[in-house]
């Protein structure tokens, strides 16, 4: 394997064969609603409808199960703000391997309690004092625990890919396809999935615009690293990208843009009033990219990954009910 460029999409369709029979294929839905505004023909990716809520799931699975037996019964650890600790806990317990799983004391209540309620330790930090992974690695050596971090992992990366391939095989080519990016696991696997399937699709991350350690590490060809943002994208909310998943979305990436909080609040407002769903403001990324026009999307064909739905009612509530 080359160190620079360790997962392929080759380990994307092994990540495939995996997942299958545990991991949801989950619907593609369009919006002749949201075709109209932005003039393409749009086709989102419902992840908020995967296991678990989120599109984290199949990375998970698949890194739990390519551990040796002996591994998988001693466990492993994960740090996440919650939608990789609820796949994490749910991924273990199928499989028969303990999770202990590092999460921010003020991750969403419900995240909090899915995790616990899948089966998983949690153990709570203060994410604007504390590094979360120096306290999963000091966990995973104590216990003897594999470190199944959420994106800078080959098998979590290539777990993610397996979304975009759903899409792709089930559509056709697209000329674009839009993939929220936190630390780029699902980018960096979206676009090894698109290289192969699509060779003419420009694949492009969307991030926070209080968070964009992505865009400034992809334009200036080192990973920046920035103070924990303050976005309503609790799930983006990483301060840098990957090792392994900066050199891929270098290579295969064509843009990484941001989106402001409000336009995130505005397409979990098109989500629920117009398709009937619950997208929670992580999730929303890709979709408010071509929503509020921050990508030119007219005339194409373009892909939206809807990566979760795992958000307090009463926080959603807040937030499309303008209170938030």
């Amino acid at each position: 394997m080359n160190p620079s460029h360790p997962v392929t999409y080759a380990d994307v369709e092994r990540a495939a064969g995996r997942i299958a029979g545990a991991a949801h294929r989950t619907p593609v839905m369009t919006s002749r609603t949201a075709d109209a505004l932005t003039g393409a023909e749009l086709f989102f990716k419902c992840e908020n409808l995967q296991r678990v809520g989120a599109f984290k799931f199949r990375g998970a699975y698949n890194a739990i199960a390519a551990l040796d037996a002996g591994q998988r019964a001693r466990g492993a650890v994960a740090f996440s703000s919650g939608n990789h600790a609820q796949a994490m806990a749910l991924a273990g317990r199928l499989q028969g391997a303990p999770v202990v799983i590092v999460m921010p004391e003020d991750a969403p209540a419900a995240k909090i309690a899915a995790t616990r309620g899948y089966g998983a330790e949690v153990v709570l930090y203060d994410r604007y004092t504390a590094d979360r992974e120096v306290l999963g690695r000091r966990i995973a050596e104590e216990r003897g625990l594999a470190l199944i971090p959420p994106y800078d992992h080959p098998e979590v990366i290539a777990g993610q890919g397996t979304a975009a391939k759903e899409l792709i095989e089930e559509v056709g080519p697209l000329d674009l396809l839009l993939v929220c990016l936190g630390g780029g696991g699902l980018l960096a696997g979206s676009a090894l999935a698109a290289e192969t399937l699509a060779p003419g699709c420009r694949v492009i991350g969307v991030e926070p615009e209080a968070g964009n350690d992505g865009q400034r590490s992809f334009r200036s060809g080192a990973i920046v690293h920035i103070p924990v943002p303050r976005t309503i994208a609790d799930g983006a909310q990483t301060q840098h990208l990957g090792q392994i998943t900066f050199p891929i979305i270098r290579r295969l990436v064509a843009d990484v843009v941001t989106v402001p909080d409000p336009a995130l609040v505005d397409a979990m407002r098109f989500f629920a009033e117009r398709m009937r769903i619950v997208v929670e403001p992580t999730g929303c990324l890709a979709a408010a990219a071509a929503l509020s026009g921050a990508v030119e999307v007219r005339g194409r064909r373009v892909g939206v990954l809807v990566t979760g739905g795992n958000v307090d009612l009463a926080r959603f509530a807040a937030l499309v009910g303008g209170a938030g």
